[in-house]
């Protein structure tokens, strides 16, 4: 009864009205993570990750990922408010690959959406990104996920 109560709690509170930061926040943090992609800047990339308390593994992963596609062209991106289908995923234990379950370290606010492009002799291809969106201490971040915690 009390976990179900406490989820309860939990979700309604994630469910609130929550802002990342001020939209003049919003722009500086999506103009220069665009900046640091299109530019191959992995250690500026790196910078926007949150890592207390992140599982090692997946901060490896995280880090991957994040300079994968870097120096390419971005044609989007934008910073967008969370679906109710989001904050559920969101707060949903996901299975680590070394075994037992992770959790986000930062309840996250919006969703970081990235959309590249590509155009050759060959054809087209795009590609879309999306990570979670968190503050912490007034600067926006991407929370890599952690041991849940009790």
């Amino acid at each position: 009864m009390k976990i179900s109560i406490l989820f309860c709690a939990l979700l309604i509170t994630m469910t609130l009205p929550s802002t990342a930061g001020t939209p003049e926040q919003e722009k500086a943090f999506t103009d220069k993570y665009k900046t640091a992609f299109e530019g191959k800047d992995t250690a500026t990339l790196e910078s926007f990750l949150y890592t207390q308390g992140a599982d090692p593994s997946i901060l490896g992963f995280y880090k991957m990922m994040q300079s994968a596609e870097a120096g390419e062209k971005i044609s989007n991106i934008q910073l967008v408010n969370l679906t109710p289908e989001d904050v559920k995923k969101a707060a949903t234990p996901m299975d680590s690959p070394t075994g037992g379950k992770v959790c986000l370290t930062l309840n996250p606010t919006k969703k970081l959406v990235i959309k590249i492009e590509k155009k050759d002799a060959n054809g087209s291809s795009s590609s879309t990104s999306e990570n979670f969106i968190a503050e912490k201490d007034g600067k926006l971040v991407i929370p890599v996920p952690g041991p849940c915690k009790s």
